[in-house]
């Protein structure tokens, strides 16, 4: 018989893998892994102003992402820089802005190490009320915003010329990707979040032959990679959060075994620019 406690770190890793698995593959099709870890990064910012303004962590987490997201859009109109050096100065320097902020408060004793990693074992009925709430709301979200979304991916001219609205649908899907990360923090970590958005989705599409089933795949297969961690993690005593990476991984490279099928899906095959 299961604790409660792991039950409920189920309950949560599988309704965390289930939104991040379309979100993944838009990550993937757009090339848009670097912004992943930049607005991961950021999480450590909203963490600091939750603490010194005795904020909730989630809603800080939120706004410092979006904010993130939104100034990342404002710089790339302003083309003073590429996108990747955009994206490593902002990763970077909220990182370390965090990393400051928290040392300077010598009056919070605070746990970095869950934080940076997570702690899924922790999770209680409220976290994961918000993490089904917010997945639920991420998933409608997404497909509403399906269409406009592949087509920008494809080609975003031709969205913008069928009335799609590319750069909208974009500052949507950043700001869905930041209340992911909100509510994830707290399961697999600051510095594994992009792990999980990433590595199903680049798992499915070695058997997907469409977006929609890509989708799909990358949901069910962040799903299983959360149920073998944690066992693997209940077995041989290993931190939870990196275990459900170490399983997702596992995945990953069975899938690129010769006996593995191959898919194509067409999201895949016409990636974006990227961010």
């Amino acid at each position: 018989m299961l604790d409660e406690f792991f039950l409920r770190a189920l309950v949560a890793g599988v309704g965390l893998a289930l939104t991040t698995g379309p979100l993944g593959c838009f990550i993937i099709w757009r090339r848009m892994a670097y912004f992943g870890d930049t607005i991961s990064h950021s999480a450590l910012l909203g963490v600091a102003l939750s603490l010194l303004f005795q904020l909730n962590l989630t809603i800080a987490v939120f706004a410092v992402a979006a904010t993130v997201s939104i100034l990342l859009l404002f710089l790339q109109r302003r083309q003073a820089l590429s996108a990747d050096a955009l994206l490593g100065i902002l990763s970077h320097a909220t990182l370390a802005i965090g990393l400051v902020m928290v040392a300077f408060m010598s009056w919070v004793r605070i746990d970095l190490i869950a934080f940076l990693f997570g702690d899924i074992l922790a999770v209680s009925w409220t976290d994961i009320a918000l993490i089904w709430g917010g997945g639920i709301v991420v998933l409608a979200a997404i497909a509403w915003l399906w269409r406009p979304l592949l087509a920008s991916t494809v080609n975003p001219d031709i969205a913008e010329a069928e009335g799609l609205r590319p750069e909208l649908a974009r500052l949507c899907f950043m700001l869905l990707m930041a209340v992911v990360i909100a509510i994830a923090m707290k399961i697999v970590g600051i510095m594994l979040i992009t792990s999980l958005l990433i590595i199903p989705a680049a798992t499915a599409r070695r058997f997907a032959l469409t977006p929609e089933t890509m989708a799909v795949f990358a949901s069910l297969i962040g799903a299983v990679a959360v149920v073998g961690g944690l066992f693997g993690s209940l077995r041989y005593d290993t931190p939870s959060g990196p275990s459900i990476v170490v399983a997702a991984l596992i995945l990953f490279v069975i899938s690129l075994l010769p006996f593995a099928q191959r898919g194509h899906s067409r999201g895949g095959q016409q990636e974006g620019q990227g961010s």
